[in-house]
């Protein structure tokens, strides 16, 4: 898809977790396009192949998000990061009857701790130069209120106030924060809980009649990350064809 060209971003070293499949992949291949030194985090064994078809400023490393040792270990060894976009997450489904306190802290780990502990590593350096960027990815989920996802809900609803709170914190150093909140996006994962007719009743819902794909989700990110967007932060951004 035709997009709009940040020179900004060029040669800006990025970072996007989960960005092996989904709206992550879409992430790497637009942050690829506008030349960026594109690192991506995964645990997906075929990720690799991502990074080989997009050439050499684009590299995958294996890491589960949910060891922080290994996280921070990680993007230790890629160096001072530009932007960091925090993407990864889980949203599979369970009942109320099925949180222990295991289930608690793994759901949270995997869907919100990560976010924090990454924000920590790099803002460091991001502070010594005095600008960078951090994207958190959302979700309109908790604010329909949709059923079986309950700890993913109360996560992604954390996102957006740790959204708010690192702006705050960051801002004085010349950082922005922002959080992206896509609506429901046409993914290989998310085709095994929406079948043809529950996307249809989305789309129908939509202001906009349109699938909404993770490339509608990369072109919000992208301005968010370029200097285009200098006076913005601390705020929610939604790519969801106006559903909510």
């Amino acid at each position: 898809m035709p997009s709009a060209i940040y020179p900004s971003l060029a040669s800006k070293r990025v970072v996007v977790t989960g960005g092996g499949s989904g709206i992550g992949a879409g992430l790497v291949r637009a942050f690829a396009a506008q030349q960026a030194q594109v690192h991506f985090i995964d645990i997906l064994d075929d990720a690799e192949a991502l990074a080989s078809e997009l050439g050499e400023r684009v590299h995958f490393h294996r890491c589960d998000l949910t060891d922080a040792e290994a996280l921070i270990a990680t993007l230790a060894g890629i160096g001072e990061i530009d932007v960091l976009v925090n993407n990864a997450a889980n949203d599979d489904r369970h009942r109320l009857e099925d949180v222990t306190p295991e289930y608690w802290d793994d759901r949270m780990n995997v869907n919100l701790r990560h976010l924090a502990l990454a924000a920590r590593e790099v803002a460091p350096a991001m502070r010594r130069r005095g600008q960078g960027v951090i994207v958190n990815l959302g979700s309109i989920s908790w604010h329909l209120g949709q059923p079986g996802m309950l700890l993913y809900e109360t996560a992604k609803a954390g996102i957006e106030g740790m959204t708010r709170a690192l702006a705050s914190e960051l801002g004085g150093d010349g950082i922005r924060v922002n959080c992206v909140i896509p609506g429901n996006v046409k993914t290989p994962r998310q085709s095994r809980w929406y079948g043809p007719e529950d996307e249809a009743q989305i789309v129908a819902e939509q202001k906009l009649k349109v699938r909404i794909h993770p490339h509608h989700v990369a072109a919000m990110v992208l301005f968010l990350a370029s200097d285009d967007a200098a006076a913005c932060t601390a705020h929610n951004y939604w790519v969801d064809a106006g559903w909510l």
